[in-house]
C-alpha cells in the first residue's frame, strides 16, 4: 500500500492506494481519486483496493467515508451487486468421468442451469416469489414520493432469481481439497441502475440549485442524508439491496436443487450443502469509524470486518477465495471484490479472439455454458488482473480460507 499525499494534487485528505506503484493504476483511475480526495465532506482519506480500476464518477474499487452525505455513483449502478457460495459435501472426483445422455454430468449439470436460469436481458414469463417486494408493497409509504420509481416493484417480480449479463456468473468450483462449491454473481438487476440513475439526476438539480462547489463533471452530484431527497434515495438504496440479496439466494437455491437432482441421478452420491455466504460489494451504509458515524460507500469493494466471512471472485476460468477479514481501519474494514479490470470490454474484444478464449477454457478443463459467445472475451480471464497478485496485495485486509478453481460457468 503505498499514500498519495493531499499536498500533492492539493487535495483535502490522502489517498491510500492498496498497489506497489501508481505504475499499476490507470491515470484516468487516479484522477478519479483525486476528485473524491476534493470533496468537501470527506472523511479522513480516500480508500483504493487493489482491484481498482475507472469506474462512473468513482473508481471501481474505491471506498470512501462522507460525513452526512450520500453519493448515489459513489454506490454504482448495480445497487447490491455481490456474491452468493455454498460449500457441497461432494468431491470432483465422484463426479468426474461419467456420461449422461447429454455429454458428461459436468457439461448437464452446465446446461441444466443455463436452461433453468434466466441470463442476459431474459427474465421470467411469470413473477416469481418475493418476500422484499411483498414487503415494499405493503410500505408503500417510503417510496410514494418518488412514483416515477414505483413500476420497478412490479417489475422486479419478473427478475428475482435471474442472473443477467456482463460480468455476472453462475460457477461449479472446486476447493484444494476436491469439494465442489456454488457460486454466483448478481446484483438488483434493472432495479437498481434504475435507481442510481434517477437520483443521480436529481442530485445534479439540487446541486446546481444549491450552488454546490462540486463541479458537476466529477459525477459525484450529492444529496445531505438528513433531507427528503437524501431519505428517499436511502429507502430505494436499501430496497435495491435486499432484492439484491434476496435475487442472489433465490437463484442459488433453484441452482442446488438442480444440481442435487442431477448428481444424486447420475452419480449415485448423496448431495449435502454447508453455510451459505451471502455479501454486497456495491452499497453504502452507515458506520462508526475513528470515533464518528460517516457513511461509508463501498463501489466494488467488499466489507471485511475483524472475522466477517465474504466471498472474492476472480476472472471466468480462474480462481475465486473465500475469506476472512481483518478489520483494518485504514481501509475502513473493506477489500476487493474481485480481480479488477485489466482491459475495458471493448479492449478485451480487440485484444483477444473468442477462439482463443475457448481453446483456454478448454484447456483448463472448464465447461462453459452461454448461449451467444461472440462477446465471450470480455470476460476472459485475460481481461482481469491476476486474482492471486491482488490477494497478496490485500494480505493486511483479509486472510484467505478457501481457494477455488472454476469447473464449470454459466455466463449471460
Amino acid at each position: 500500500m503505498f499514500v498519495v499525499s493531499n499536498k500533492r494534487f492539493e487535495t483535502r485528505v490522502p489517498i491510500r492506494i492498496w498497489l506497489e506503484n501508481e505504475g499499476q493504476m490507470e491515470e484516468s483511475c487516479l484522477t478519479q481519486a483525486v476528485h473524491l480526495a476534493k470533496l468537501p465532506f470527506v472523511y479522513r482519506w480516500v480508500s483504493l483496493m487493489p482491484d481498482t480500476h475507472t469506474g462512473k464518477g468513482m473508481p471501481i474499487g474505491g471506498v470512501i467515508a462522507t460525513r452526512n452525505v450520500i453519493i448515489p455513483n459513489a454506490v454504482g449502478s448495480d445497487i447490491g451487486c455481490g456474491m452468493i457460495f455454498v460449500p457441497m459435501g461432494v468431491r470432483l472426483e465422484e463426479i468426474q468421468g461419467i456420461t449422461t445422455g447429454n455429454g458428461s454430468l459436468i457439461q448437464l449439470l452446465v446446461g441444466d442451469i443455463l436452461r433453468n436460469i434466466p441470463v442476459g436481458i431474459n427474465r421470467y414469463k411469470t413473477p416469481q416469489a418475493s418476500k422484499v417486494l411483498d414487503a415494499a408493497k405493503e410500505q408503500l409509504n417510503l417510496y410514494e414520493e418518488n412514483r416515477e420509481l414505483l413500476p420497478l416493484i412490479e417489475d422486479g417480480y419478473y427478475q428475482t432469481g435471474t442472473l443477467g449479463g456482463g460480468n455476472h456468473f453462475i460457477e461449479l468450483q472446486v476447493d484444494e481439497e476436491g469439494f465442489l462449491g456454488l457460486m454466483i454473481h448478481s446484483g438488483s438487476r434493472h432495479m437498481g441502475k434504475a435507481i442510481c440513475d434517477y437520483f443521480h439526476k436529481k442530485a445534479r438539480e439540487l446541486n446546481e440549485k444549491w450552488y454546490s462547489e462540486v463541479p458537476d463533471e466529477y459525477r459525484l452530484a450529492f444529496f445531505p442524508a438528513d433531507t427528503e431527497e437524501g431519505k428517499q434515495y436511502i429507502a430505494w438504496m436499501n430496497l435495491a439491496l435486499d432484492y439484491a440479496y434476496e435475487n442472489r439466494q433465490s437463484m442459488m437455491e433453484r441452482v442446488m436443487e438442480l444440481v442435487k437432482k442431477q448428481i444424486e441421478k447420475h452419480a449415485g452420491v448423496s448431495v449435502t450443502f454447508g453455510e451459505t455466504i451471502n455479501c454486497h460489494h456495491n452499497y453504502a451504509a452507515l458506520e462508526h469509524h475513528y470515533g464518528r458515524n460517516v457513511w461509508v460507500h463501498r463501489k466494488g469493494a467488499t466489507r471485511a470486518r475483524a472475522g466477517e466471512i465474504a466471498v472474492i471472485p476472480g476472472a471466468m476460468g480462474s480462481y475465486s477465495y473465500v475469506v476472512e477479514g481483518l478489520g483494518n481501519q485504514e481501509s475502513f474494514c473493506s477489500s476487493s471484490h474481485g480481480a479488477g479490470r485489466a482491459y475495458s470490454r471493448k479492449g478485451a474484444m480487440e485484444a483477444f479472439s473468442t477462439e482463443q478464449v475457448i481453446l483456454d477454457l478448454r484447456a483448463r478443463d472448464v465447461i462453459l455454458g452461454k448461449q451467444k459467445k461472440n462477446d465471450v472475451a470480455e470476460e476472459c480471464r485475460f481481461a482481469y488482473k491476476d486474482i492471486d497478485q491482488v490477494m497478496e496485495q490485500q494480505k493486511d485486509l483479509v486472510k484467505p480460507l478457501k481457494k477455488l478453481r472454476t469447473v464449470g460457468v454459466v455466463k449471460g
